[in-house]
């Protein structure tokens, strides 16, 4: 059967120029730190691809035959090539890349606690469109890290670690009958509407506030057009509507606005850190490590989650004291050790 290139193996090629150099096998298994059996079997693989005879054995070690020394040039290239491509990748320092849905939002946090943490650490922050298209650029390399919420049905090769509670708060006009409470505790809001333009169907936070309407029965308006945050607090602040915030979320500052705390119980949108099993960039465990430090856990007496989220913070798998007795030099991406 004709062989191409893409056929040979590059540890007997490897093995051939180190033989060449060397002149004895003895040797160049010390070279290679393998074992000279290792590369006789090396050896008789590459003659073996290539159909043919490349050493002559003698007393005074191993000689190319005519084959050999035409085949000597070509190996030598490609062990070459192979080595400058190694060298590219592993002195290659490319920043972190991590999704964080909007930079306005408590992952940003998160985010910016992490660099300060660790200096020597580059950070490229990017924005997108949350679960939706983190999925493909998690798959695809694109971004190493997401902050996203889960949701039910995460893809297979993905994995995630619970990372944030944020409690969700109640952004109302100074001129509203609830502005002068330090909070609201949620059967007040029972029978409410809520406007939450930004909600798109589709969304991962928009199945979240489904999941507190039916809960509290709390209508959640969704109409629009989403015009961004200003719009969003201006109209808040017009006394017209009531809305749902991030207690992190950096609102644009209104004179016309309050933010209110919600109580008993205190709803808390999930954020969990995405990430894909088989990339392998060096920084990726240090921000998993972090952010599984930090992390506060679930409290069902006072606050509130959908049942998914509620299972996924209150698996056993993410107790912090047995996080951190795991040895974590590098990423366990094994499933029980993670969500999805």
């Amino acid at each position: 059967m004709e062989r191409s290139a893409a056929d040979l193996d590059l540890g007997t090629v490897r093995a051939f120029v180190a033989v060449t150099e060397e002149r004895y096998f003895s040797e160049a298994a010390a070279r290679l730190g393998i074992s000279q059996q290792a590369v006789s079997k090396r050896i008789a693989k590459l003659e073996s691809d290539l159909g043919a005879r490349l050493f002559a054995r003698s007393r005074n070690g191993t000689d190319l035959t005519e084959d050999g020394r035409a085949f000597l040039h070509h190996a030598r290239a490609l062990v070459s090539i192979a080595d400058q491509a190694l060298e590219v990748l592993r002195g290659r320092r490319r920043a972190l890349r991590v999704d964080v849905l909007d930079t306005r939002l408590a992952s940003i946090d998160l985010i910016r606690a992490f660099h300060q943490s660790a200096e020597d650490v580059e950070i490229d922050v990017t924005t997108s469109n949350g679960l939706r298209s983190a999925r493909g650029a998690l798959a695809a390399g694109s971004v190493d890290a997401a902050f996203a919420r889960v949701g039910d049905g995460l893809e297979e090769d993905l994995r995630y670690v619970p990372a944030y509670l944020e409690p969700v708060h109640l952004l109302v006009s100074r001129d509203h009958p609830l502005a002068d409470l330090r909070k609201v505790e949620m059967e007040r809001l029972s029978g409410s509407t809520v406007w939450m333009p930004g909600n798109h169907p589709e969304s991962e936070w928009a199945e979240f506030y489904r999941s507190l309407s039916a809960a509290f029965d709390i209508r959640i308006d969704t109409s629009g057009p989403n015009f961004g945050w200003d719009y969003f607090v201006e109209e808040i602040g017009s006394g017209q509507r009531i809305g749902f915030v991030g207690e992190r979320c950096r609102l644009p500052w209104h004179p016309r606005t309050v933010q209110i705390p919600i109580a008993d119980p205190a709803p808390m949108y999930p954020w969990s850190l995405l990430f894909h099993p088989r990339n392998h960039h060096p920084v990726l465990a240090r921000l998993i490590r972090f952010v599984v430090r930090d992390r506060r856990p679930f409290d069902p007496r006072h606050q509130w989650l959908p049942d998914f989220d509620r299972a996924a913070f209150d698996r056993a798998a993410f107790d912090r004291a047995a996080f951190d007795r795991a040895a974590f030099d590098r990423v366990s991406f094994d499933r029980a050790s993670f969500g999805g």
